[in-house]
């Protein structure tokens, strides 16, 4: 008789689990174990062995930090030999953000970790959790894709490469750069090429230190002076900029030019990702993404947002000079780029 897998689920808080009240849904303890064991199909013999663990002070996604980055790694390293994979359950404001943590907090990550939640609680009738749940459960037991992972509305994604689209839709996540890893329907479709594995074998989770990391995103009439003063900042070492099309900036505008290059001189690590959606990074195609390169900036390539800035988090955590941080950065270390 095969052995019966088991699956630890650590709800840290979201839309998914909170119970009706009436000031409105709030999260309580325990109320989500009870939920699930109200529903047949967490009886059915192929459903996995699960263990769910309530976050005592579940966190609203709003309000994610690295700090709460660190709880869940711990808690996944803490339970790692006791399972067959695990389920985070989260709210999706943030998301993104979380599954990039993760994927370059947890080193040597050998099995599924898929981040799920919902657009309405489980409780209701119309509710994407059931299905977004029940799924998240079947594939971390059954297939072992071993990494970081997001699951919504039948698609399971890349955690590093996703991004939130839509603010209310069910189909709220995209990985806009690649196909999903899976696809959900009457068949379980797996793009085996696309499956990332890491070739370190021992489970080690890297904690983020508290570097300054920061966002600076480009848009027309932006003052040099503002720029200037942004990157001056004598604590921020790195920055991801959100530059225009293929990695463009004002280039007519020399003073914002000159406040990048000085950063880029005293040692800063600024990555440049597209304000687009879907696409890449090429600094070399125009005079204004070249201008750019002369002044040091990092291509980010096909990198989100979120991996960016998870990737700064990681690589200045790791204590790594900023010659090696600038290289490994243009280096896929967890299937984030191309």
């Amino acid at each position: 008789m095969a052995k019966t897998k088991k699956v630890y689920i650590a709800y840290t808080g979201g839309t998914i689990g909170m119970k009706p009240s009436d000031s409105g849904f709030v999260p309580q303890e325990g109320f989500l174990e009870q939920t699930l064991a109200s529903f047949p199909e967490f009886n059915h013999e192929q459903m996995p062995q699960i263990t769910i663990h309530d976050y005592a002070e579940p966190i609203d996604s709003a309000n994610m930090s690295p700090e709460d980055w660190h709880l869940i790694a711990e808690d996944i390293e803490k339970n790692y030999h006791d399972y067959d994979g695990f389920v985070v359950l989260h709210g999706t404001d943030t998301m993104a953000y979380t599954a990039s943590a993760l994927s370059f907090m947890l080193e040597g990550l050998q099995k599924p970790v898929i981040i799920t939640g919902s657009q309405i609680p489980l409780t209701q009738l119309r509710t994407d959790a059931r299905d977004n749940i029940i799924n998240a459960i079947y594939l971390a037991a059954h297939y072992p894709i071993p990494e970081v992972c997001l699951f919504f509305h039948d698609h399971l994604h890349r955690g590093n490469r996703c991004s939130k689209t839509d603010a209310d839709g069910f189909a709220a996540f995209t990985s806009p750069n690649i196909p999903p890893i899976a696809s959900i329907g009457s068949k379980i479709k797996v793009r085996e090429h696309l499956i990332f594995k890491q070739h370190r074998t021992e489970l080690n989770v890297q904690k983020f230190n508290s570097p300054k990391i920061a966002i600076l995103t480009l848009f027309p009439g932006i003052s040099a002076d503002f720029v200037s003063d942004f990157l001056d900042q004598p604590s921020l070492d790195g920055v991801v900029l959100q530059s225009y099309g293929m990695g463009n900036a004002p280039v007519s505008n020399r003073p914002l030019i000159e406040a990048i290059k000085n950063a880029c001189d005293k040692g800063m690590v600024i990555v440049n990702c597209t304000q687009c959606l879907q696409g890449s990074v090429n600094m070399n195609t125009y005079e204004t993404g070249k201008v750019l390169v002369d002044a040091g900036v990092i291509s980010g390539f096909d990198m989100t947002t979120e991996a960016a800035l998870a990737k700064l988090y990681y690589l200045f955590s790791r204590g790594l000079d900023i010659q090696t941080i600038r290289e490994k950065i243009t280096t896929s270390l967890r299937g984030e780029l191309s």
